[in-house]
């Protein structure tokens, strides 16, 4: 199936109300999916691909369209259906998201029974996949029969970055959609409205995120979060050696993994607790035969989860390396002038609060000396997808920055 159309056009869309207020600069979208869930027929699909860059809302879209087939009211936002399907809770609203790098057949399989099953307690049976682009392909094979066959009431709804993330055979069955980067005003003006952060601090926070609204959100609200995104735009003017490479390159190896730790120490540490207690650790001195593969297992799990953490930390590294290029790049050729940088639509930079810093680069440097380095962090990006090890790629990276 082909890209639906509407997505794309321009023109007037309805507002955004109920469990869709939140998709800011989707409407088009929106418009399509809400005709879905009031039109059945040619407007409806048992299996759907939503697309859009990260931060996009592609995950909140396919929650908000879950909850909208859910409702009586076609996504009301206030009853118990719509709160219970945005929130994980309702009994025929599945949601996946994986910690791990990969779906896998197994987690597939479980997943194509839980479809074939029919609604408990609403009008469809629904699986949301929010990392669609992990399934493996023993996993994609598994769920093909079912987006091939499925049951009457049951809708699949995968979300990826791009089309060409999902296995081919998946996406040609799927109805597309995608979703467009939210405008910079439109990500403050929810900033803003929603979280009642202060109208500077929102425009700074939403160009820094670049239309990413989870991340303008954290920006907004977290002040170590600010912090640790300065001192990562200070590192091109910081850079004069090899040695000045190789210790940034560690540090941010080092904080990237920290990092990590402990945003999954917690539920590690839940994990953990849970398997012992169901393998009767602690009952009168008991140690199940399997206790010890049962507990590699786990570990091996949240390692992965853990490496696909930091490895996801190290990428916002490389988006911020790249914003700060593609500013020096854009004064540099003249895209952006003096007095256009703090905009919010038009020319602008994204990380006006530096510009004095900008400029000094892009004056001692040429377009083509930006454009290498701005080649040199999607090598570094590449070399990470391939499980590169993250010290040697940061280290690479960091030396083709100096000037």
């Amino acid at each position: 199936m082909t890209a639906d159309p509407s997505a794309s056009t321009s023109g007037t869309s309805s507002p955004l109300t109920g469990v869709w207020s939140e998709l800011v600069g989707q409407e088009p979208a929106v418009d399509t999916l809400k005709r879905a869930v009031a039109g059945g027929g040619h407007a409806m699909s048992h299996a759907w691909l939503l697309t859009g860059p990260p931060g996009s809302g592609r995950s909140n879209a396919a929650r908000a369209f879950a909850a909208a087939l859910e409702c009586p009211q076609g996504g009301c936002g206030h009853c118990n259906a719509c709160r219970t399907a945005l929130s994980g809770a309702h009994p025929d609203v599945t949601l996946v998201r994986t910690e791990t790098l990969s779906i896998g057949v197994d987690e597939i399989r479980e997943l194509v029974r839980w479809a074939a099953m029919s609604p408990s307690a609403g009008r469809h049976q629904v699986v949301v996949v929010e990392d669609a682009d992990r399934i493996t392909e023993r996993g994609a094979d598994a769920l093909l029969k079912a987006i091939e066959e499925p049951a009457p009431l049951t809708v699949w709804v995968l979300c990826a970055p791009t089309p060409d993330d999902v296995i081919i055979t998946i996406r040609s069955r799927c109805r597309q959609l995608h979703l467009a980067t939210p405008r910079d005003d439109a990500v403050a003006g929810l900033l803003v409205t929603r979280d009642g952060i202060d109208p500077q601090l929102a425009a700074t926070a939403a160009r820094a995120a670049q239309g990413h609204i989870g991340r303008a959100r954290r920006l907004a609200r977290d002040e170590t979060a600010r912090a640790r995104r300065d001192r990562i735009l200070a590192l091109p003017s910081q850079l004069r050696s090899l040695g000045d490479c190789l210790k940034a390159a560690q540090e941010l190896v080092t904080a990237t993994a920290e990092e990590a730790a402990a945003a999954t120490a917690d539920q590690d540490a839940a994990e953990r607790s849970e398997l012992e207690t169901a393998l009767g650790f602690g009952t009168r001195g008991a140690r199940p035969r399997q206790a010890a593969a049962a507990i590699k297992d786990l570990e091996d799990e949240q390692k992965l989860r853990g490496k696909r953490m930091q490895r996801d930390a190290l990428d916002r590294v490389l988006t911020e390396l790249t914003t700060f290029h593609r500013d020096v790049l854009a004064i540099q050729t003249g895209a952006v002038r003096a007095g256009e940088e703090e905009q919010l639509t038009g020319p602008r930079l994204v990380n006006s609060a530096i510009f004095q810093q900008i400029q000094a680069v892009a004056a001692s440097t040429t377009p083509e000396d930006t454009i290498h380095r701005i080649d040199a962090i999607l090598e570094a990006r590449s070399a990470l997808e391939t499980n590169v090890a993250p010290l040697l790629a940061m280290e690479a990276l960091l030396t083709s920055l100096v000037r």
